[in-house]
């Protein structure tokens, strides 16, 4: 079975590496180092423990939201999907991404008391 687990991952990062646009590759690069973040996050939770649970709590909803919030930019400016966001530009779509994400640490930092 892992003989043929090897040669699939290989074809799938070789094809992502030539079919995927710099910029996309970029937002999973981001959307991989918030990944890791919440697995920290919550690993360092169970091991240390909650007892500032409004810091743990306000940091890791801070990471999952950050994750669903980078997918939707990843959607929109995919060119794949440019069908399905006629109305939607680039720039809108990152303009968009980063008011929510100011609105949404806003709300973290008022969280975190």
């Amino acid at each position: 079975m892992a003989a043929q687990v090897v040669p699939v991952l290989t074809k799938l990062f070789d094809d992502y590496q030539k079919t995927t646009s710099s910029k996309l590759k970029i937002i999973d690069a981001y959307m991989t180092y918030i990944l890791f973040t919440g697995i920290f996050q919550f690993i360092y939770c169970l091991l240390v423990g909650t007892f500032p649970f409004n810091s743990f709590l306000s940091g890791f909803i801070s990471t999952v939201t950050s994750f669903v919030l980078a997918s939707c930019l990843r959607m929109q400016v995919n060119q794949e999907n440019r069908s399905e966001f006629t109305a939607v530009s680039t720039e809108r779509a990152f303009a968009d991404f980063i008011f929510a994400n100011l609105i949404l640490h806003l709300v973290v930092v008022n969280f975190l008391g």
